[in-house]
């Protein structure tokens, strides 16, 4: 009997021991976690003033995400005229080419 309840407090006091441990992992790992969220905030609170002396176009490229815009404009008058030049063009070039060939 003796030795069951020597074996029951050596049990006992493994769990209680295991149970500190894990409780003291957490705690640590609570402060961590505290001390990383202060350093974030820290660090958003020293770009916060940066942005209060960049002009409101800095701002503005600072914010955008995408890489390059850009903007094509077609003047369908124009295009139009350069193709009808190119084809009159081909078709002298190819009834210069049959007037000597034959």
């Amino acid at each position: 009997a003796a030795a069951d309840k020597k074996a029951a407090l050596e049990k006992k006091a493994a769990a209680d021991k295991k149970e500190a441990l894990e409780k003291k992992a957490a705690a640590d790992k609570k402060a961590a976690a505290q001390k990383r969220a202060a350093v974030d905030k820290k660090a958003l609170g020293e770009k916060k003033p940066d942005l209060a002396k960049k002009s409101v176009s800095e701002k503005k490229r600072d914010q955008r995400t995408q890489l390059l815009t850009v903007s094509v404009s077609v003047n369908a008058a124009k295009v139009a005229g350069l193709i009808s030049v190119g084809v009159i063009a081909s078709a002298l070039l190819v009834a210069a080419l049959v007037f000597i060939a034959s």
